[in-house]
């Protein structure tokens, strides 16, 4: 898989935000399943999920978004699919994804796959004992998979 990054905000232990750049082949979900803790079905329900949420443009904003000016002149944009439609799709998806997961277990999923939170850092976050953050997140994906029809 080649490299894909992404940019992120992240506050370090001094609380100063900090731009970092993510590398999505070495996320918590990818590192999991490297290792054989996530199943090739999870992996690719919670890698469905995080294009989702980043489709749905759900993600922090470290810029003014210049994509939403108005098109130059008549038929600008013609022949390409609006980016307001497939960014509501993806924020629908991505909703239904999250309400399939359920309450409890929607926590963890997102921080997880759409944050990119290690798993040991949303324990901590959630106030879960060590360990059970792997089940909790392997039953969310689980219904997610369900939900996005992953075989």
């Amino acid at each position: 898989m080649a490299a894909q990054f992404i940019e992120q905000i992240i506050e370090d232990p001094f609380g100063q935000a900090q731009k970092v750049a993510v590398n999505l082949s070495e996320s918590p979900l990818a590192w999991l399943h490297a290792r054989g803790l996530l199943s090739e079905r999870h992996y690719l329900a919670g890698d469905r999920l995080r294009a989702d949420w980043e489709k749905a443009g759900l993600g922090p904003r470290i810029t003014m978004r210049w994509d939403a000016a108005p098109g130059q002149g008549r038929g600008a944009g013609m022949g390409r699919a609006d980016p307001g439609l497939a960014q509501l799709s993806a924020r629908e998806r991505f909703d239904g994804a999250i309400r399939a997961a359920g309450p409890g277990l929607a926590d963890v999923l997102w921080r997880v796959a759409c944050a990119g939170e290690g798993l040991i850092a949303a324990e901590k976050a959630l106030g879960w004992p060590s360990r059970a953050g792997k089940l909790v997140l392997t039953l969310a994906l689980d219904r997610v998979a369900a939900w996005y029809r992953v075989g």
